[in-house]
């Protein structure tokens, strides 16, 4: 079980942002972000979006550094992964 972060590099709503995962089920990632005071509202069907401000404390809670390929491909590899298209 491990939880992923890519680097904050997603710009939005004036910050940039970085995504949120886990590599095995949506329960450790909701109860990682739970614990770790990330709103609900941050979920996104298979990742929460965090603020720039949070990555270095969500790396000290044990979030795993990882660039946005490795993370997509964790993403895909768990089953977790809900396609763009399937976001609809």
């Amino acid at each position: 079980m491990t939880i992923l972060i890519d680097e904050p590099r997603w710009p939005a709503h004036g910050r940039l942002w970085s995504h949120l995962i886990s590599d095995e089920s949506l329960a450790e990632l909701h109860r990682f972000a739970d614990e770790n005071d990330i709103p609900a509202r941050g979920f996104d069907r298979d990742h929460y979006d965090v603020p720039d401000h949070a990555y270095e404390r969500l790396v000290a809670a044990g979030a795993r550094p990882v660039d946005g390929h490795t993370l997509v491909r964790a993403l895909i590899a768990s089953g977790l992964r809900v396609r763009a298209r399937d976001r609809r």
